[in-house]
């Protein structure tokens, strides 16, 4: 399961004066309370004062496209359908999937998806695409020995 985490702490902005900011992040867990505890743990190195989740809310995710490009800072929400045909009646059928892009620009990221999308057996259209405030995404963290979630 995929969770939006969001948390709120204070900064110093480019004019050096403290400001309350608020960011968005999205994370791979089994239940809130495991989302909670590995955000936590994502978050402490990089806070120097006090700093509080005010929200954790499932999200549906059905694929996620990662970018090897340094310039890829942003984090693109596409809705791709998928096409297959039913067999009984011979109707087309699409099923929407929310899919999460990384990409420098939104032309980028509808590269990046239909790169993603190469090797998929069905026919798709892109419904919709557009950045979201996600600042980074954390996966899962396996044990590199037997393949499982430490947790």
């Amino acid at each position: 399961m995929w969770f939006t985490c969001k948390i709120k702490f204070n900064k110093v902005s480019e004019e050096g004066l403290m400001t309350k900011v608020q960011e968005t992040y999205l994370l791979d867990a089994l239940s809130f309370t495991e989302a909670e505890a590995r955000f936590l743990e994502e978050m402490a190195p990089f806070m120097n004062d006090e700093f509080e989740i005010t929200d954790i809310k499932k999200t549906r995710v059905s694929e996620l496209f990662t970018s090897v490009d340094s310039l890829a800072d942003k984090w693109y929400k596409a809705v791709v359908a998928l096409i297959t045909l039913d067999e009984k009646s011979g109707k087309e059928k699409r099923t929407n999937c929310p899919m999460y892009v990384q990409a420098a620009n939104i032309t980028d990221a509808l590269h990046n998806l239909h790169a993603g999308m190469q090797g998929s057996l069905s026919d798709y259209v892109v419904v919709s695409l557009a950045e979201t405030p996600i600042l980074d995404v954390y996966p899962v963290k396996l044990d590199t020995e037997t393949n499982e979630n430490p947790a």
